[in-house]
């Protein structure tokens, strides 16, 4: 298996592309620390259902992205179990109302950076530094599409999946003689909740624009997130992967 034994934190997993990982990973032999904002029946039986389906330990952790308390408190509850933390996936994040920039506050733009920018910087500052003292580690972040080509619209939503592209290559260098590597994921359209408030037009024109002609499965992007923190990619970092149906 591609990941067996591998103990990975996953943020963002009680939907979508993040639960996605969870089960990915577990599938293929990781354990998994996964992060979510509050703990559910539906989340923990998951959680619990997929273990033993696969025969792997998956803990859930709970904190709010933007409470610096919160995610202390819980990563510091991680590394006092003691095991090597072999990657972290940073898929958490929050999409902005599609409004153009002349019609967007900039409390709005400030509150999106909060989430999807400062609070994975925060993680990825703790997780790293156990990294640096195991000499190893892989560090994947979800950017997007729109953080490399723009799009009409959600110009916040854009700057900050481009400012996590930035952030990833910075660190590639920086964290690179401590063993550690680091990447990022840009997915096209998936079939999420964020495409489910897309108009029809829309959802017809982005379609349109893709060689396969259809919108990304969630289990497609953690089968990428999967092969970058696994060792078949241990010559690779500072790159952006491009799952995207052909754009």
């Amino acid at each position: 298996m591609l990941l067996q034994g591998k103990n990975i934190i996953v943020t963002g997993t009680n939907r979508g592309i993040g639960k996605a990982m969870v089960e990915v990973f577990a599938q293929q032999g990781a354990n998994v620390w996964a992060c979510a904002r509050k703990p559910s029946e539906e989340f923990e039986a998951f959680l619990q259902q997929t273990a033993a389906q696969y025969n792997v330990t998956i803990s859930p952790v709970y904190f709010e992205l933007t409470n610096s308390d919160e995610v202390k408190a819980s990563l510091r509850a991680v590394f006092a179990e003691k095991k090597p933390i072999d990657a972290l996936v940073n898929c958490a994040g929050a999409v902005s109302p599609n409004a153009l920039f002349a019609m967007t506050s900039i409390d709005v733009m400030k509150n999106l950076f909060e989430v999807n920018f400062f609070a994975q910087m925060y993680i990825t500052q703790l997780v790293s530094r156990i990294m640096s003292r195991q000499k190893s580690g892989s560090i994947v972040f979800l950017s997007s599409i729109a953080g490399l080509d723009g799009d009409p619209g959600q110009l916040e939503y854009c700057a900050t999946k481009s400012a996590l592209i930035g952030a990833m290559r910075k660190l590639a260098h920086e964290l690179g003689p401590q063993g550690i590597r680091v990447n990022a994921i840009a997915p096209g359209l998936t079939d999420t909740d964020m495409a489910k408030g897309m108009s029809d037009d829309l959802m017809r024109q982005t379609i349109d624009c893709t060689v396969l002609k259809r919108l990304g499965k969630p289990e497609e992007i953690a089968n990428a997130a999967a092969f970058l923190v696994s060792d078949f990619a241990s010559y690779i970092t500072g790159q952006v992967i491009r799952v995207d149906g052909g754009r």
